[in-house]
């Protein structure tokens, strides 16, 4: 029987409450539906570096790797050598011993690259020498990369650009969750609006949220508001602004998990205004997956990656981060967030399922295994 070797270079999480935590276990899960479909083994290596040492050697022993069409890597957000709970890898070598062997047997293996953050100075927190080490360390797991890989897989083609990584790098879709549609029966006519995440700082659009409902109340428009944030934010906030929301009748809510997820089925659509910014514009925000998998149609700035992905349904509506546009596209949701909602319905999940996700691994993979042989 062919094989997919899956080689996480950390121990995997126990209780899987961040989007981080989640992606390796539903990779894993994904590739095992995928794989008896196809006739296929999945093989899985992870946990600290003396675990995966002693797994691999395993492995070696049994000759348990003939046959192995691929392998998928993920990293971290810290240098792979630095990935065991104490930073100080007990077994150093494993993961070059790993990635030998797949070059040594033309192994085509792929790396999942997730964030680029500690190139961004305003993102970065060290400071001093330690931030110059780590700089350091993290382009050594680039060039580390480059030598072994054949593909570089992440969350958007537009962080491409910030990964110096020579390699074909191809954007992965991001692993919508299989939801039950079910909306909350309601007898009013207003729509309702959800915005979900930090509130503190101007850059998650909280101030441009407020301007833009109090133009669109102001217009006798059927709009309402709920925010749903962590509680010590929403009690560090300015009065002013506190205020302000008491003005607009904004809903304030402090819940996640099962309890959130119940608490979309109430709302028509869901609002991401993030500032512009070179970080933003490759990034894709987890809460535009969870939006969207709960079936709400998404309002978002004009941040290049996100913009791209809500218009590759549609999925809703995209404006400038201006209270002017946003009061324009709100209007314009107001009356299409139906259309849109049908749209995800029938599209969101078969192109951006976590299936959807292992096949483009898939595919990428054997079609370099294909050039190479």
């Amino acid at each position: 029987m062919d094989k997919v070797l899956i080689y996480f270079p950390f121990a995997l999480a126990k209780k899987a409450d961040s989007g981080s935590k989640v992606r390796p276990l539903k990779m894993i899960e994904a590739f095992e539906m995928w794989g008896r479909k196809e006739g296929l083994e999945v093989v899985v290596v992870s946990g600290e570096s003396k675990e995966r040492k002693s797994k691999w050697d395993e492995l070696m022993r049994q000759k348990a790797l003939t046959n192995v069409r691929f392998c998928y890597v993920e990293n971290q957000t810290i240098p792979i050598w630095l990935t065991d709970k104490n930073h100080i890898p007990s077994k150093p070598f494993i993961d070059k011993q790993v990635f030998e062997y797949l070059k040594k047997h033309q192994i085509p293996m792929g790396i999942f690259y997730r964030d680029v953050y500690w190139k961004f100075d305003e993102l970065y927190p060290l400071k001093g020498l330690k931030k110059t080490a780590m700089q350091w360390l993290y382009r050594r797991e680039e060039k580390f990369y480059e030598k072994y890989a054949d593909a570089i897989f992440l969350p958007s083609l537009e962080m491409g650009k910030y990964v110096d990584i020579n390699r074909t790098k191809v954007a992965l879709p991001p692993g919508g969750k299989e939801v039950v549609f079910q909306k909350a029966n309601r007898e009013d006519t207003e729509v309702r609006a959800i915005y979900v995440g930090a509130v503190q700082h101007a850059d998650n659009g909280l101030p441009l949220m407020l301007d833009t409902l109090e133009r669109v109340k102001g217009e006798g428009l059927p709009l309402s508001l709920t925010v749903v944030c962590r509680e010590a934010e929403y009690q560090g906030l300015a009065q002013t602004q506190k205020a302000k929301m008491d003005e607009l009748q904004v809903v304030i809510k402090h819940l996640s998990g099962a309890e959130l997820d119940k608490l979309y089925e109430e709302y028509d659509f869901a609002y991401l205004p993030r500032t512009k910014s070179t970080y933003n514009d490759f990034s894709v925000p987890v809460k535009l997956v969870e939006y969207l998998s709960n079936y709400l149609p998404v309002l978002a700035s004009n941040c290049t990656a996100q913009q791209r992905f809500v218009e590759s349904g549609p999925y809703g509506v995209v404006a400038e981060a201006t209270v002017e546009a946003m009061v324009e596209a709100t209007k314009a949701m107001i009356n299409q967030h139906n259309t849109y909602l049908q749209t995800i319905q029938d599209r969101f999940l078969t192109d951006n399922s976590w299936i959807a996700r292992v096949k483009t691994v898939s595919n990428t993979l054997t079609k370099r295994k294909t050039e190479s042989s």
